[in-house]
């Protein structure tokens, strides 16, 4: 269907969050007699609803089947939009409940591990002191991922670095700090304590990586370019680093991890540094936020610390009861 251009003003001001919900839930269940129980209506009330929101969008939003409600293209678009809205609106009834009460409210968070994390715990532990009722919820996991959960209004912030160029349309980011890797192995791993390996010796042993999604993957990939190898005994994927540790302590394989993540596990004997030279610098990594809109006071405060953690004004020191 291809009508007038939609007036964003007159269809905001027809909205309503009843609308919304139904658009999420019928776009989670795919069937009106369901939707309509869950909203505590008649299917017939819930037909009606359906009617207004494709009279108010000047669009088919849903292809009726005979088993299902099929969203059109732009019945996904109004979908999302949906879900963005219903989660904006619970973020700012938890976090006025909590103002209200005496609290900070709350922020939620999303870092990369590596050196991100270490400056990400130092700065909780600072929030913690100033805002001691502020409510964080950190989430660890690759940019890209945390790009998309950002884009979703699932975090207020993140901690990590663009994956693709066409993402600085849409986000702003700020700089922290820079990280190098290291390649390891496990702590009995046959390379562990030789000096001056040559890289080449590495293509024969098994490797575990990132997805090839990830920033460190692409920058693992790239160090293999410049230094003419190619894997040749397997490859293993993984997102975790806890699953990464417990598989390199029982193989053989090697891996190219953040230095100041896997340098921990070093000193503590749960992993071994294995002494070759490679091109070891990663892209920096920064506060990244929606582009065109304030952060919420209690996000700003969190960045603020953010930016003296890593610029040496706060170091992280044990919490004294």
């Amino acid at each position: 269907m291809q009508g007038k251009p939609l007036s964003i003003a007159t269809a905001c001001s027809r909205l309503r969050s009843r609308h919304l919900q139904f658009l999420d839930i019928l776009g989670r269940t795919r069937n009106l007699r369901v939707t309509a129980e869950q909203m505590h209506v008649t299917q017939p009330a819930a037909t009606k609803i359906l009617l207004d929101l494709e009279e108010i969008f000047d669009a088919r939003l849903f292809e009726r089947l005979p088993r299902e409600m099929r969203p059109t293209e732009l019945g996904l678009f109004a979908l999302g939009y949906a879900a963005t809205a219903l989660a904006g609106q619970s973020r700012f009834v938890d976090e006025f409940n909590a103002l209200k009460q005496g609290g900070h409210g709350q922020l939620s968070i999303g870092a990369i591990s590596g050196s991100a994390a270490r400056l990400l715990t130092t700065a909780i532990a600072e929030t913690q002191r100033r805002r001691p009722l502020l409510v964080l919820k950190v989430r660890e996991q690759s940019s890209d991922q945390l790009i998309a959960w950002l884009g979703e209004r699932k975090i207020d912030l993140m901690i990590g670095r663009f994956t693709d160029e066409a993402q600085q349309a849409h986000f702003q980011y700020e700089r922290l700090s820079g990280e190098t890797l290291q390649v390891v192995g496990g702590p009995h791993h046959p390379l562990r304590g030789i000096q001056g390996l040559e890289a080449g010796r590495l293509a024969h042993w098994p490797w575990l990586l990132y997805p090839e999604s990830t920033a460190l993957r692409k920058v693992s990939d790239d160090i293999f370019r410049a230094i003419g190898m190619t894997p040749t005994s397997g490859v293993m994927e993984t997102q975790s680093f806890l699953f990464a540790l417990e598989s390199l302590r029982i193989t053989d394989m090697l891996s190219l991890q953040p230095s100041a993540l896997a340098e921990r596990y070093v000193a503590k004997g749960l992993l071994s540094s294995i002494q070759v030279d490679v091109p070891r610098a990663m892209p920096d990594y920064g506060m990244l936020v929606r582009l065109g809109e304030t952060p919420t006071p209690a996000a700003q405060a969190f960045m603020a610390v953010l930016r003296d953690v890593a610029e040496g004004r706060v170091e992280a020191t044990p919490r004294q009861r």
